[in-house]
């Protein structure tokens, strides 16, 4: 990969530094965190570390004309970076190398950041909200909120950013609010929202009108680790429902997931998930999208925690913490692109690592198609 086309994409952030006291170019720090987070750096001075190790590589691209910053430098320096600017340049990246098909599900869900924790102000861990393209199994984009019950107000912010014409969005209970519903619409797409009860009179009709209708329809029947689950799954035509709430726009579909488990001691559960959708959905499509959702926190939220190692890294200075996780999203995209080894995230991490021919090869892959992850 070239480094010029690293700078293409993120070409617009605007350096927080004033100009007199600059050693080293804003966008060479950049790429080496994005390269150290492809590696499995957690802290700035694994970072450092990362830069040192490969010195000659990176300078043999022409960057660190004065030699490698310090683990200070690079935290002052992304602690100070526009994060609303990163955020664009990452989502115009990912817009760049990721063809969306029509009608593809895009999940929209929040992960808090443990490490983010501001010990020395007592201020609340931060909270990202999400787009992932489960087809794809890539990050689309992110953008912080405070607090779980700000994604409200965060959800908007980022579906303006994306362009989700002829997508399918999900978006669980927390999501469902007429706005969001009509922003979806009017953007070009279509939303699949989980229906609880902060829309009572909406969630009784639609479990009033699908009550009895869910039969043997069982889609999956598993066993493991002592336990049996079963799933089935209802999709109707709203009917009614569109004319009786006209405040959500576009209302075509009412569902419901049927969830059943027995664990290994014999106690049994049962749950019933309703749906709303302005997308026409067939019975297989409506199971096939709700499954997909759950992606999410599989594939992403599961994989930052447990591979990456997202929650060890224990940075709040500034915007550093949305900006390293940012980072670490693109790393895992890269990851993913990169597919010449069939080998976990944290084993590719390793190789990259120790060989920059493997990272390059990382890098490469990650300004090329997604869509056939």
């Amino acid at each position: 990969m070239e480094t010029g086309a690293f700078e293409q994409f993120f070409g617009e952030l605007e350096d927080p530094r004033q100009s007199a006291k600059v050693a080293h170019l804003f966008t060479d720090i950049l790429f080496l965190v994005v390269c150290a987070s492809i590696a499995g750096a957690k802290g700035w001075e694994d970072i450092e570390d990362f830069g040192d190790l490969h010195c000659n590589w990176f300078t043999g691209k022409g960057l660190f004309k004065n030699g490698l910053p310090v683990h200070d430098t690079i935290a002052r320096v992304v602690s100070r970076i526009d994060s609303e600017q990163f955020q664009r340049c990452f989502i115009g990246w990912m817009q760049s190398v990721a063809e969306l098909s029509e009608g593809q599900l895009i999940a929209i869900d929040g992960k808090r950041l443990c490490g983010s924790y501001n010990r020395d102000e007592r201020q609340s861990a931060i909270h990202m909200v999400n787009a992932f393209a489960s087809e794809n199994n890539m990050v689309l984009g992110q953008i912080k909120t405070q607090s779980k019950s700000n994604e409200i107000t965060a959800i908007p912010a980022l579906l303006s950013l994306l362009d989700i014409r002829g997508c399918l969005i999900s978006i669980d209970a927390m999501g469902c609010q007429t706005d969001i519903a009509g922003q979806i619409i009017d953007s070009g797409g279509d939303y699949l929202l989980a229906l609880k009860g902060n829309q009572k009179e909406l969630h009784d009709a639609v479990r009033y009108a699908l009550t009895g209708v869910v039969n043997e329809e069982v889609i999956c029947l598993e066993k493991s680790h002592g336990r049996k689950e079963a799933r089935a799954y209802h999709v109707m035509e709203a009917a009614t429902l569109a004319d009786t709430f006209p405040e959500w726009k576009g209302l075509k579909s009412i569902g419901v997931a049927l969830g059943y488990r027995q664990t290994k001691s014999g106690k049994e559960s049962l749950e019933y998930r309703y749906y709303i959708s302005s997308a026409t959905l067939t019975k297989a499509r409506f199971a096939k999208e709700v499954r997909s959702h759950w992606a999410v926190e599989n594939s992403l939220h599961w994989v930052l925690d447990v591979s990456m190692k997202e929650d060890q890294c224990r940075i709040y200075r500034g915007n550093a913490a949305e900006v390293l996780s940012g980072a670490r999203k693109i790393a895992l995209n890269m990851l993913r692109a990169e597919t010449s080894r069939k080998v976990s995230i944290p084993r590719k991490q390793k190789r990259a690592h120790g060989s920059t021919d493997y990272l390059e090869q990382v890098l490469a892959a990650g300004l090329t198609t997604l869509d056939d992850i």
